[in-house]
């Protein structure tokens, strides 16, 4: 009587053959959705040259001159608006006139032409976005941009995809601020978790807030 077709170790190779092949498209595809989330997709945390050296800690942070002094259409329309060289010399035709650092300012003013910076937060072009209604809202700087007043060089502190901004619209309360805070850097909701959710609806209710789910919202 002859023996197995196969010896009895194939079996095992068979088995781990079966698992390989649903591991590896499993893997394989959540090894892609981790990459497209990842900073280098995403663009987070990449040092980005700009043409002068503009240091926030020191504008936002040291000297608390504050957002709108510079980003100053912020609440009024869809562009947080890039300060114009007349807004850079407001203070430097006093402060630093004779520089080094900013002789490529003092060229840009007299020649009355604009500083070409190089933007950070750049959404897809079939995205709409308005800075005016989410800061008349209650929604922080801080929120999508970070702790500007702690970096050299701004760099893009939020994913800025889909996902995170539903997140958002979805439950808006956590997000909201007073008024009064809205350029804060440093302006943190109450630690006590029942106060934080009051302060969150409060806000809410005073703001007008209502939940934004529709593709249309974003996608004009």
């Amino acid at each position: 009587m002859s023996g197995p077709l196969f010896p009895r170790w194939t079996n095992t190779v068979s088995r781990l053959s079966a698992a390989a092949l649903l591991a590896v498209p499993a893997i394989g595809i959540g090894g892609l959705m981790a990459y497209v989330r990842s900073p280098y997709v995403t663009g987070q945390q990449m040092p980005i040259e700009q043409p002068i050296e503009f240091d926030h800690r020191h504008h936002a942070g040291d000297e608390k001159i504050d957002c709108q002094y510079c980003h100053f259409s912020v609440d009024k329309s869809p562009s947080a608006g890039i300060p114009s060289t007349t807004v850079c010399m407001s203070c430097h035709a006093q402060v630093w006139n004779k520089s080094p650092y900013l002789t490529e300012v003092r060229k840009a003013f007299f020649a009355d032409a604009p500083i070409q910076w190089v933007r950070v937060h750049n959404l897809p072009d079939f995205v709409y976005f308005n800075h005016s209604i989410h800061v008349n809202k209650g929604v922080g700087c801080a929120s999508c941009h970070g702790r500007v007043d702690q970096m050299a060089a701004v760099e893009q502190f939020a994913p800025l995809t889909m996902a995170w901004c539903l997140e958002c619209h979805r439950n808006p309360e956590p997000h909201l601020r007073p008024s009064e805070f809205i350029t804060s850097m440093t302006w943190t909701p109450p630690a006590d978790k029942t106060e934080a959710i009051a302060l969150g609806e409060k806000l809410k209710a005073e703001y007008d807030v209502h939940s934004r789910t529709s593709c249309s919202t974003c996608h004009r």
